[in-house]
């Protein structure tokens, strides 16, 4: 394993790359490999050319070739594939950004994933240069081959074709490369860089209504057509992009709140969400003010904000707002109009629409009104200009494109990076191809102390020449002691080469850890216009109010949060519960800290504590971070934990813990807990549950359509039954079907059930389903966990984060979303709060309510004996 990636691993410097490193998975003190499935995926490229790398696994690697025109489900088009280096197993799930200067340099989503099944042996196959197999992607699916080819050059060229089966398609049909562009597992897309040429752009303008009984007619509009007002319509959302793609764009500023859509018909209007819910009743004046606009018929599209005392829109005012019941201070930013007075302007291009919905909008004198207005300037230009307003970043829109309800790189966004001078401390030395340098090591002085504190370290946005040209000036600077108060232990920081704190850098970073350090940072140049002595950590000054009809900054949390000191205390309803070591990173991929975890414990108390009230709770804790030792605690012994309760029962034959309040919630944190998870039963009658889980577990090669269909076959089981399930992610790879009960039975017989209902659906569908546990038994499907349901089992409590890379929350979700998901980990402890202040408890609103049991006939109906 490690000669096969040794070529991969030469050829690129990771202390620099975010690229996974190549280690050998049966490395000494490794962790075992489970049994899977064969995984192949396929990652669109923008390195020197947009291509398409094809990876299958095979003999612990990803096999790899490059597919200039990527693939196509034509038979008759060969795809050139040129054969590459192998790429580690880790790779699989890569997506990021490629530093300039680097190999590959450029961006890399995930296009296509999934399972790979090889006819006949694939390791022969693969040596004779011919390889048949089936994929199972979510984009990809069906026979093809790979075929080595004898044409001359340095790399092997081989042919990807498809075969002729139900899942081919003519090209002149169907593009599946233009079709589905984006990524299978995130928001991120890759705009071309040779952009579509916009529409003919015919700028004409609505009139002005005067009056809401008179009918006013609208000027033709480039694509307009008449129509019937539509009762619903989906909101067009925006793709995530590492820069800004050429072409003709223009770009308005992200905004931190909620979108929302009106509806306006005969002089009603309706508010709905991004989900489709109505909050007509939570925005009375804003209602009022769109009725105000006089129009016939309309759908409006914007975003809700609430600005704080500086006129920067906070999201989370916006939230205490709507609990305060205090809408009065919410603002209404409009950029989109999808439909006017009679006519559906969707495929009117956005600049015309734009167009139109200021013309609308001038009729209107209400402050609660606003018009988000779009910037023609440079788009890095405006970033660096939107970043040091604490906003969140830019959305760009194309020009000539219509508005549809999907996600669409017709619209991107571009999130925010900071950009501040540093004091250069140190560099280390260069790896690989690399040379001169590593990285440079970053200091910043502490505003209130003056020491010069380690603020962390770039080694990305070199060039040859310019590595060489820094070395020169770093070298005469060289000194034995570093001069920063608190430099960085570990062994790549060994032979740290440390400076005399003279020479300053400006770098663009993603953020700062709560220790000071910056993630992500890009080197733009050295600067010699200020004494090294003067540079602290940039903060954010007030911004002025942006006057009505202006856009308004938006500011993420994290950005606010930087600026401020580390709590060491978490304020609760009941007083306060203390988090020693609060800045401990407990996730190194996010850089959230423990503090960070207790605040989001603290934020969603509210719908986590109805989920543990009264249930016995296990704990995992992670003391070290979640990469390191994990412990899963079933008992409170030698955990001073405040206001927790524990249950001496004979049942289990040790004590119990009970999180019944937000003291006991928040101890729970500092005493490094992680994950909760919680029995199918209450204290009032233990010995029989009222409720039971079937846990969707796949084989983590299964692209999450499989997921997808696997639950909804496993709801109409349980409708046919007669059972109600409630679904929610799982916050990993799974989701979790969950049956309220009447309780009546005991745990033996509940659990018996759901493991007949298992048997029943493994024995009907056995290619997708496995009724019995182990990696090695769910090979290529899903394994439904019925074992969650014997006593004393547990189960990961709604709302509780995992301890996986980004902390992602378990969530309640409707049935009806199940197929919008890309994964079971979709939400995390940073971006979950809208969805909850959104839709709040609804997905679950009716399980108290729900009354049944497990009858004689739903047993006879999976199978059962009759006992």
């Amino acid at each position: 394993m490690e000669k096969q990636l040794e070529k991969y691993n030469s050829m690129r410097n990771f202390e620099e790359s975010p690229e996974p490193a190549g280690v050998a998975k049966s490395a000494k003190g490794k962790r075992k490999e489970k049994a899977h499935a064969l995984q192949f995926c396929i990652q669109k490229h923008d390195a020197s050319r947009l291509h398409y790398d094809f990876r299958l696994e095979l003999d612990g690697a990803l096999k790899s070739w490059a597919v200039p025109k990527g693939p196509s489900l034509d038979p008759k088009n060969k795809r050139l594939a040129v054969h590459v280096e192998d790429h580690p197993l880790d790779y699989a799930t890569f997506e990021g950004s490629i530093p300039e200067g680097h190999y590959g340099a450029g961006d890399v989503i995930v296009w296509d994933r999934g399972m790979w099944i090889p006819q006949g042996d694939p390791v022969e196959a693969y040596a004779n240069g011919r390889l048949k197999f089936e994929l199972q992607g979510e984009k990809l699916v069906g026979l093809w081959s790979l075929v080595r080819t004898h044409m001359p050059g340095k790399q092997e060229q081989w042919f990807l074709i498809k075969h002729q089966d139900g899942a081919a398609r003519p090209e002149n049909d169907y593009d599946v490369v233009a079709a589905e562009p984006d990524s299978v597992i995130s928001e991120r897309t890759i705009v071309a860089k040779t952009a579509k040429a916009p529409r003919a752009a015919k700028a004409k303008v609505i009139k002005q209504p005067t009056a809401p009984a008179r009918k006013e007619q609208s000027a033709p509009l480039t694509g307009a057509r008449k129509a019937e007002l539509p009762d619903k319509i989906k909101p067009e959302l925006a793709t995530l992009v590492e820069k800004a793609p050429g072409g003709q764009w223009s770009y308005e500023c992200k905004l931190d709140g909620f979108r929302m859509l009106a509806r306006i018909e005969n002089g009603k209007v309706r508010l709905f969400t991004r989900n489709g819910h109505d909050w007509t009743h939570k925005l009375p004046g804003q209602a009022k003010a769109l009725v105000s606009l006089g129009l016939e018929s309309a759908w409006l599209d914007g975003e809700i904000v609430v600005a704080d005392e500086h006129g920067v829109p906070d999201f989370q005012a916006l939230q205490n707002a709507f609990e305060a019941g205090r809408s009065g201070n919410i603002l209404y930013y409009l950029f989109d109009l999808p439909y006017l007075n009679g006519v559906d302007l969707r495929e009117v291009p956005v600049e015309e629409r734009r167009a139109a919905l200021s013309t609308v909008l001038r009729t209107s004198n209400d402050p609660l009104l606003r018009f988000s207005e779009a910037f023609s300037e440079d788009p890095e230009a405006l970033l660096n200009s939107a970043c040091q307003m604490q906003m969140e970043g830019l959305i760009g829109k194309r020009l000539g494109s219509p508005y549809v309800s999907r996600r669409s790189s017709d619209w991107i966004k571009l999130k925010c990076k900071h950009r501040q001078e540093f004091v250069i401390v140190g560099f280390t030395d260069p790896k690989g191809s690399r040379n001169a340098f590593g990285a440079l090591l970053l200091g910043l002085h502490n505003r209130d102390s003056g020491e010069l504190r380690y603020a962390g370290k770039v080694g990305t946005g070199f060039t040859a020449a310019t590595l060489n040209s820094i070395h020169q000036r770093l070298k005469p600077l060289q000194t034995k002691k570093p001069a920063v108060v608190n430099p960085p232990c570990g062994a790549e920081f060994k032979a740290v080469h440390w400076l005399k704190p003279r020479l300053l850098a400006e770098v663009a970073f993603a953020e700062m850890t709560k220790d000071g350090s910056v993630r992500h940072a890009v080197f733009h140049g050295l600067r010699d216009d200020k004494p090294a002595k003067d540079i602290t950590e940039e903060r954010a000054t007030a911004v002025k109010t942006v006057p009505a009809k202006k856009t308004a900054a938006a500011k993420p949390s994290a950005a606010k949060k930087k600026a401020e000191p580390a709590p060491s205390q978490i304020g609760l309803d009941q007083g306060k519960v203390r988090i020693t070591h609060p800045d401990r990173v407990i996730d190194a991929s996010s850089g959230t800290t423990k503090v960070q975890l207790a605040q989001y414990y603290a934020s969603v108390a509210e719908w986590i504590l109805p989920q543990l009230k009264d249930r016995p709770v296990a704990l995992v804790r992670a003391p070290d971070g979640i990469a390191g030792e994990l412990f899963f605690q079933k008992n409170a012994e030698r955990l001073a934990i405040p206001g927790i309760a524990t249950l001496d029962q004979q049942l289990t034959g040790q004590p119990m813990m009970l999180i019944n309040n937000a003291e006991a919630l928040i101890g729970a944190v500092q005493m490094s807990t992680v994950e909760l998870h919680t029995w199918n039963a209450t204290t009032d009658n233990l010995d029989k549950p009222d409720r039971f889980i079937l846990d969707l577990d796949p084989d983590p090669a299964l692209p999450w359509k499989r997921m997808v269909e696997a639950t909804q076959l496993t709801l109409t089981v349980l409708d046919e039954l007669g059972l109600k399930a409630f679904l929610k992610t799982s916050g990993g790879k799974g989701i979790h079907l969950v049956v309220p009960l009447t309780r009546k039975l005991g745990w033996e017989e509940v659990k018996d059930f759901s493991h007949a209902i298992v048997s029943h659906m493994a024995k009907m569908l056995p290619e997708r389903f496995s009724a019995v546990s182990g990696p090695k038994n769910r090979v290529g499907r899903i394994f439904i966990d019925y074992l969650r349901n014997g006593l004393g089992a547990t189960t990961i409590c709604a709302y509780a984060a995992r301890t996986r890379e980004g902390l992602p929350v378990s969530v309640p979700i409707y049935r009806e979303e199940i197929s919008e998901l890309k994964g079971g980990n979709q939400w995390d402890i940073h971006n979950v709060h809208e969805r909850l202040v959104e839709v709040g408890d609804g997905p679950w609103a009716d399980m108290k309510k729900t009354r049944q049991t497990i009858t004689a006939e739903m047993r006879r109906r999976v199978g059962m004996k009759k006992a």
